[in-house]
């Protein structure tokens, strides 16, 4: 049987439910992310994530800022769920992840936003910080579907992921945008207020490629499928750009990389000197030449 696209329209009404029942059952003693809180969400107890039964939205819209495959000419339909399960020091948007800026909003409404996207001609749907939310973004994106949502779907993800979260995500999720902040744990835990985050998103993005492979773009540069890795230089080496590079190397070089020099001192990099100051010509140069050889995408 020819296989369809996006790959979410290859399930069956029970293949949906099984998904949808097994992460409902993830929130009832949360093991959605890493941090395996155990509170019963369904019960409105929150954790970490300081989040629900129901997801919170900050806000969408159709964004032009993102990777030239996933904005394309039309944009990228773009959600921005509240809150995070991880706090990063320097967080440029963290009135949204750290502060909750957003409403609570039931499967029905969150159906009807990525059917507005796809109206307004985006080229994908692009869920950005979904880590805390898996469950609702299922339960909404089927319903979706079942109204004519034809439109790929965008992980967007800090890579602070449970593998047993993103395998229900296999068939459904076409593209994996995903950060590896950093190639060490410690920094992780001192910078971004989370226990073993190296090894932790090392196992989510293996997860991801197996799931979706190397980036592919249509005759346009869109993205259809694949997985593509952004990497935030960091100034005076704290991100280790090197050793996240090398260990992309182990799953793929051909893993598309976008090396990022945008870090700015935000939220309270300022209470942390080595993170005071943007990165210098000099450490973007350093870190192009590591990645030298993998596929950069701008």
């Amino acid at each position: 049987m020819e296989r369809r696209y996006p790959s979410y329209l290859n399930l069956t009404h029970r293949d949906w439910q099984d998904r949808i029942e097994k992460a409902l059952d993830m929130l009832r003693a949360c093991r959605v992310c890493p941090h395996q809180c155990g509170v019963n969400r369904l019960e409105e107890k929150v954790g970490y994530c300081k989040t629900g039964r129901y997801a919170l939205v900050a806000d969408y819209l159709t964004h032009r800022g993102e990777e030239k495959p996933i904005r394309g000419k039309r944009g990228s339909g773009t959600v921005f769920f509240s809150y995070c399960n991880m706090r990063c020091v320097y967080c440029q948007n963290y009135a949204i992840s750290h502060l909750g800026d957003g409403q609570e909003i039931n499967p029905q409404e969150l159906a009807k936003i990525f059917l507005l996207l796809q109206n307004l001609g985006c080229h994908n749907i692009n869920l950005v910080t979904p880590s805390h939310v898996v469950p609702q973004i299922l339960e909404a994106l089927y319903m979706a579907v079942k109204e004519g949502l034809r439109i790929p779907i965008v992980y967007n993800t800090s890579s602070y992921d449970s593998v047993e979260s993103l395998k229900l995500l296999e068939g459904i999720v076409d593209i994996y945008l995903a950060d590896f902040k950093y190639g060490d744990s410690q920094k992780g835990k001192k910078y971004s207020k989370v226990k073993h985050y190296y090894e932790t998103a090392l196992e989510a993005i293996k997860e991801m490629y197996r799931q979706v492979g190397d980036l592919q773009v249509d005759e346009e540069g869109i993205a259809v499928k694949g997985l593509i890795i952004r990497h935030l230089v960091l100034p005076n080496g704290i991100a280790d750009t090197q050793g996240v590079l090398e260990s992309l190397k182990d799953i793929s070089t051909n893993i598309a990389i976008n090396i990022m020099d945008q870090y700015m001192p935000y939220y309270k990099a300022y209470h942390y000197p080595e993170l005071s100051r943007r990165i210098n010509y000099k450490e973007y140069q350093e870190a192009l030449g590591f990645a030298e050889g993998f596929n950069l995408i701008t």
